[in-house]
């Protein structure tokens, strides 16, 4: 995995992380609505792990309006 500075704050992240607004119960309040249920969701979070991707972006704010 490649790492990189993030600005000048000097804290080290890396460049590839994995987006996960489309992950979840689409039928949540706010939800997207081609979210993938959790077993359809596990191929892509499997490939991300065996490629040594540290970060999961998850957020509640990325659907608030």
């Amino acid at each position: 995995m490649e790492y990189t500075r993030l600005g000048n704050t000097g804290l080290k992240v890396s460049r590839l992380a994995l987006g996960c607004m489309s992950y979840g119960d689409a039928t949540a309040a706010r939800a997207h609505r081609r979210a993938l249920d959790e077993e359809a969701a596990q191929p892509f979070f499997r490939q991300a792990v065996e490629a040594g991707c540290p970060a999961r972006r998850s957020s509640s704010r990325l659907t608030r309006r």
